[in-house]
């Protein structure tokens, strides 16, 4: 098993099956986490917050963040490949596929009911997630800003659409807290994961590894 399967990460129990620590890896806890408490400011910045939306936007992220789209960088990485060795690509578009079903059919749900405005956010996060793990247009879209404004931004946005159906100058505005977050974090993550791979400076990549996880 190579260390680009994120077996050996630090969010990643050292217990359990294998089948299990791989699926911890697989959905890499750390953006996941974060993604969703993106999602989560949004609806709180509502005056009124339903949770059961609540509680299916941050459904629907963690199942199209989580598993669709770290499956999809699996499949469209034009360099490292982490599931590679335990998923073949057959195996990896069913999954993808699967996810990004349960996820749209979700949120179709509430667009076509509730609030129709949310499939702008639909859209885009689909294209964003196709565009960045595949890489098209040359890698155009794979780079920090746009991963921000997929990851940062729009799922914020999509916490705040969900409960209102609007979108305001003022989330609109707060929504660049969450884009510099994501911005810094994955600043933090490239060098992390470079040192740790290479294994050229353990103490450079525990340095970046308390960085993540503050």
């Amino acid at each position: 098993m190579k260390d680009d399967s994120r077996i050996n990460e630090w969010y990643v129990p050292k217990f359990g099956p294998m089948k299990f620590r791989l699926f911890i890896g697989l959905l890499f806890l750390p953006y996941t986490g974060m993604c969703v408490s993106f999602v989560i400011m949004g609806a709180l910045l509502s005056p009124i917050t339903n949770v059961e939306r609540l509680f299916v936007i941050c459904l629907i992220y963690f199942i199209s963040l989580g598993i669709a789209a770290h499956i999809a960088d699996n499949i469209g990485s034009k360099k490292i490949k982490p599931w590679q060795e335990v998923l073949s690509k057959k195996q990896s578009w069913i999954i993808l596929i699967s996810s990004l079903s349960i996820s749209y059919i979700l949120g179709f749900y509430y667009i076509i009911y509730y609030t129709p405005l949310l499939l702008i956010i639909a859209v885009l996060e689909g294209f964003f997630l196709f565009a960045y793990n595949f890489e098209i247009v040359q890698g155009f879209f794979h780079n920090d800003f746009w991963f921000s404004v997929s990851w940062g931004i729009l799922p914020f946005m999509a916490g705040f659409i969900i409960q209102t159906n609007s979108i305001t100058i003022s989330s609109l505005l707060l929504s660049l807290i969450p884009f510099f977050l994501s911005y810094i974090e994955i600043r933090l993550s490239r060098p992390y994961k470079k040192y740790k791979r290479d294994k050229t400076n353990i103490n450079k990549s525990k340095f970046f590894e308390r960085c993540l996880k503050y």
